[in-house]
């Protein structure tokens, strides 16, 4: 369904009644700054250098990182899993769990060893919420990674909701390889590049950096005060 804009016209004629002038409705152009730096930052890297700036900014936010093929990316997921204690675990209905290789381990094999797996289900409502807070494991998969900060980004719809990622004990994120970018300058173009596209853009996009950090109270950095208190990157590649 398309939302619509209510009230625009009153409002930007409001602000602009503020600002003492008349309301421009032509002849705006968005400026052509001389000075671009957000352009610069690892301009050029390829993609193995940019797993390797990310690498080492995972090392800096507390979050661990694994790099794999889709070969080995049901073992690695397993034992990520395991080493962070077993179920129970929630994740994203995703189609590419199944393309990646994943169900015999997510759908079979967690289940012989007793390990619980909810799959997010827009008809259960609040179920959702309530299996997100119960589970040791959330696990999800990045859309875009910027190398330079070592975050992922998250888009939430029906079927992906966005507690995944926060209300559980521990967090896994599946990387591909081809969604890392240098930094938030590329992401918002991505983003941009679907807009003019016609493709949908999520009206809720996380951008998510290892496990929950705050340094609020005497700058003391406590992690796992509001989400995940560990975290892992799982890069698959996939080039």
């Amino acid at each position: 369904m398309t939302g619509s804009i209510q009230n625009r016209d009153a409002f930007l004629t409001q602000i602009a009644k503020s600002l003492g002038r008349e309301r421009r409705s032509k002849g705006v152009a968005v400026p052509a700054w001389k000075h671009r730096p957000q352009d610069e930052v690892l301009k050029g890297a390829t993609q193995d250098e940019l797993v390797e700036v990310l690498k080492t900014q995972c090392m800096k936010i507390h979050t661990s990182l694994v790099v794999t093929n889709l070969q080995d990316l049901p073992a690695k997921l397993g034992e990520t899993v395991s080493n962070y204690g077993g179920g129970p675990v929630i994740s994203w209905k995703d189609e590419r769990f199944s393309q990646w290789g994943l169900d015999p381990l997510m759908k079979k094999g967690w289940k012989e060893k007793d390990i619980e797996l909810y799959e997010w289900d827009e008809s259960k409502g609040s179920e959702n919420i309530r299996q997100a807070e119960k589970s040791n494991v959330g696990i999800t998969i990045s859309e875009i990674t910027l190398a330079e900060s070592g975050t992922v980004v998250l888009y939430t719809d029906k079927d992906k909701g966005r507690t995944v990622s926060f209300l559980p004990a521990t967090y896994i994120c599946l990387v591909p390889k081809s969604s890392i970018v240098p930094r938030m300058t590329q992401a918002a173009q991505k983003m941009r590049e679907m807009h003019h596209q016609g493709k949908q853009v999520s009206s809720c996009v996380n951008f998510i950096t290892g496990p929950s950090n705050s340094a609020d109270i005497e700058l003391n950095l406590v992690v796992g005060v509001h989400g995940p208190i560990k975290a892992t990157y799982i890069v698959i590649e996939d080039l």
